[in-house]
């Protein structure tokens, strides 16, 4: 551990990828919380207040409430230190993403390698961006098998839901990619009557959110 979190260099926390490190059947949580939010300005945007918590707060919160998620993995990267500061991670473990500003794709890598490492063999990804998913909805996914996604109205959105066959994929993921491609064709479940699964890019979509949140939080 280092500085509060442990820090994935090249997103491999040891070399089988993933037969090696996981498949033991841990059911584990997966945050994704690198970026920098340039479209969002200058202030950090995860640290962005939503009724007097950062906006972080509540994609924690969510996961470390479903009980069935044996580990949970917050990953950072852009604004690490002031977020470990001032985000109550609960149970969740924070890992440092060294290669943060690649893309999605690295912080995917990074989490999931220190999740297999930990004998996970399905992992339930959120984003931090995403304050509306409740830990009722995110346990929806928990008996999933992996490919499963959430949608909203038919819009992709998340939780996901990685499997074996997702996450030996990840090891050949690249760029500013998730894992879209690699959930193409797999269950859907309909979620948009339990939320909107809206995420926030700008401060026009946290202020939707404050709406949206009025009738939620």
């Amino acid at each position: 551990m280092i500085g509060g979190g442990l820090i994935c260099a090249v997103a491999r926390a040891c070399s089988g990828w993933p037969d090696l490190c996981g498949g033991a059947g841990v059911i584990a949580g997966l945050i994704l919380a690198a970026g920098a939010g340039t479209r969002f300005g200058d202030q950090p945007k995860l640290l962005a207040e939503l009724d007097g918590r950062p906006l972080l707060d509540y994609a924690v919160a969510a996961q470390c409430e479903v009980a069935e998620l044996e580990r949970i993995v917050v990953v950072l990267g852009a604004h690490a230190d002031e977020v470990r500061e001032r985000v109550d991670l609960g149970r969740a473990e924070p890992v440092i993403c060294a290669d943060w500003h690649t893309g999605q794709a690295a912080s995917l890598r990074c989490g999931a390698s220190v999740l297999l490492a930990a004998g996970a063999g399905k992992v339930i990804v959120t984003l931090g961006d995403e304050p509306l998913l409740t830990p009722q909805l995110i346990g929806r996914f928990v008996d999933q098998p992996g490919g499963t996604r959430a949608v909203y109205g038919g819009r992709p959105g998340h939780p996901v839901v990685l499997g074996a066959e997702q996450l030996q994929a990840l090891s050949e993921l690249t760029g500013d990619r998730g894992a879209r491609g690699l959930l193409q064709g797999g269950p859907v479940i309909e979620c948009g009557h339990l939320s909107s699964g809206r995420d926030v890019d700008t401060p026009d979509d946290l202020e939707a959110i404050r709406n949206e949140a009025r009738a939620v939080i």
